[in-house]
């Protein structure tokens, strides 16, 4: 009975050296820099060995039962870090932002390309790493989340996605809209299109205004980076007015709002009157 507890004992101590030592290996992510050290605590699947190419795919390798919070992921050749919204059906956060936040959304191309601010709060994930996600393989859709003052949330989904690469300055690529949110970024009711347009940030200039948009000014708070026209009939990255057309405005103020990736699950058809096979 002895040598069976003691047996027992040494087994114990192998497992919990076994898991602080996988708790005390260094995280290897290409993006590192947005969690401090002290929160590299926070990887929820640090101890995996190849990481889920997106939140979803570590939600459906989980059972359902991954949480909400910090996961590695591997969209392209080198792991990063992403907040996953897993209560949500396993969505990948790829920007997040609050009104008058105190991250700065006025950042340099460079600074969209590889992301800023924090996983835990607001932060845009980074160009790249978008780009990456939603190449494929499979199909990628966007989600866009936005809360008022008041509390009332509003949401919509654009399906496909797909953000090119640096090379047509990642420019933005979306499909059909669905949501109970105003559709800002493929339908021209303020005489914007963001749809198919590049990213342009405040010291590279790919817009279709004779300014360029990301530097212009409202009560002294730059725009920040996005996919402009000339200008825009949204901006998430303007953190002293988060503006979505008439959802989110200087006059109807939104206090938060998320952009949000994960893969498409059906194809939707599109039947028009002038063809008699339905189109994608």
């Amino acid at each position: 009975m002895r040598d069976v507890r003691c047996w027992l004992l040494a087994l114990l101590a192998t497992a919990l050296m076994v898991g602080r030592g996988a708790e005390s290996q260094p995280i290897q992510a290409g993006n590192l820099h947005l969690l401090t050290t002290e929160e590299h605590k926070l990887v929820l699947n640090r101890q995996m060995t190849v990481p889920p190419r997106d939140c979803h795919e570590m939600l459906m390798s989980s059972s359902g039962q991954a949480r909400d919070g910090v996961y590695l992921i591997q969209p392209g050749r080198f792991p990063i870090l992403a907040s996953c919204a897993m209560q949500e059906g396993g969505w990948t956060v790829v920007q997040h932002i609050t009104v008058n936040s105190s991250v700065n959304f006025d950042r340099t191309w460079a600074e969209y390309k590889h992301g800023f601010g924090s996983l835990t709060g607001d932060h845009w994930l980074g160009n790249q790493h978008l780009h990456e996600l939603t190449r494929g393989p499979g199909r990628y859709k966007l989600g866009v989340k936005l809360v008022d003052k008041d509390a009332v949330t509003k949401a919509g989904e654009y399906d496909p996605l797909l953000v090119e690469g640096e090379e047509t300055a990642y420019r933005l690529r979306l499909g059909l809209y669905q949501g109970t949110a105003l559709d800002a970024l493929t339908q021209d009711t303020e005489n914007y299109l963001h749809d198919n347009q590049r990213f342009t940030t405040k010291d590279r200039d790919n817009d279709n205004y004779f300014q360029n948009c990301a530097k212009l000014e409202f009560q002294g708070v730059a725009g920040g980076g996005w996919w402009y026209d000339a200008c825009a009939g949204a901006n998430l990255n303007r953190r002293n007015v988060i503006y979505w057309q008439k959802d989110c405005n200087k006059e109807h103020l939104c206090k938060y709002a998320w952009m949000m990736v994960k893969p498409s699950e059906t194809f939707k058809l599109v039947h028009t009157g002038e063809c008699k096979k339905d189109e994608l």
